[in-house]
Order: C-alpha cells, then structure tokens, then sequence
C-alpha cells in the first residue's frame, strides 16, 4: 500500500513539473522578438517635402526634430531609425537593418533628400539609387552610425 502511495505521488510531482514547465515556456509562444529604435519615417509627411520649396520650418512640422544635424559641408538634418531582432524573450537583440533619412538644406529650402542605409555592407542611397562617392559624406554618417551603436 505504501509503494502505491509513493508512485501516486511521483506521478502528481511529475504532472506538476511539466504543467509548471509548460507555463513557463507558453509565454514564449506567440514572442514577436523583431522591434524598431530611433525615427520610423511616415512616409505621407515625407511626400509632403518638395525639394526647392519646402522651407526648414515646415520640414520641422512634417518630420519632427531630427536623430542630429550637422553644419559641417552644408546644413543638413539626419533621422536615424533602426530595426532590431530577437529570437527569444531573454537573448539579446541583434540588429536587422539601419536607415538613415537626411535632408539637406540650402537657402533655408529643402536642396536634397536621401535615404541611406546598409546595403553589402556600404553605405547605399535607397532614393537615388547610388553609392556615395568620396566626401565627408558618408564618413560622417558611419561615424554617427557607430557611436550610436557603441551606447546600446
């Protein structure tokens, strides 16, 4: 009678131990590890920037204050947003994929605008479909790029 009293028992610990362990585990189901950082660009604001025509005022109204700015080589605003992934809830995240919106400004009008991002490992113009050439340009952005990333 005893040895069916510690088998009953053993099996109520180890139904208790798996329905503790399936709770645990069940808040990983459904986890959607993937998740944004920085500017998330709205693009409706961004149609609404004519080159040549939209003032800085009004860019601030659309867009919002900017990531930084720079006043080295030209005026020019930077939006930088980044996506992030993570497998499981504890893991840490890896980043996925970096854009970084810049608006140039010349005479208080909107000059230019690009949108840059990691394209094989090089910084890519996702608007113009270019490469930046040599410049401070791209330098610049990567040492902002890295310096952000440095923090995290």
């Amino acid at each position: 009678m005893r040895a069916n009293f510690n088998l009953g028992v053993r099996r109520l610990a180890a139904m208790a131990g798996a329905l503790a362990l399936g709770a645990g585990l069940s808040g990983c189901l459904g986890y959607d590890g993937d998740f944004d950082r920085g500017y998330i660009v709205d693009q409706a604001s961004l149609d609404q920037i004519k080159v040549g025509e939209t003032s800085k005022e009004q860019a601030l109204s659309l867009m919002g204050t900017p990531s930084t700015t720079s006043t080295i080589g030209g005026d020019a605003w930077y939006y930088i947003g980044q996506k992030y992934t993570r497998t499981l809830a504890f893991m840490p995240a890896k980043m996925a994929d970096q854009k970084v919106l810049a608006i140039y400004f010349e005479k208080g009008k909107v000059a230019r605008i690009a949108n840059y991002g990691m394209k094989d490992g090089q910084v890519f113009d996702f608007v113009s479909r270019t490469t930046p050439t040599g410049g401070s340009e791209p330098d610049f952005l990567k040492n902002i790029i890295n310096g952000l990333l440095r923090f995290s």
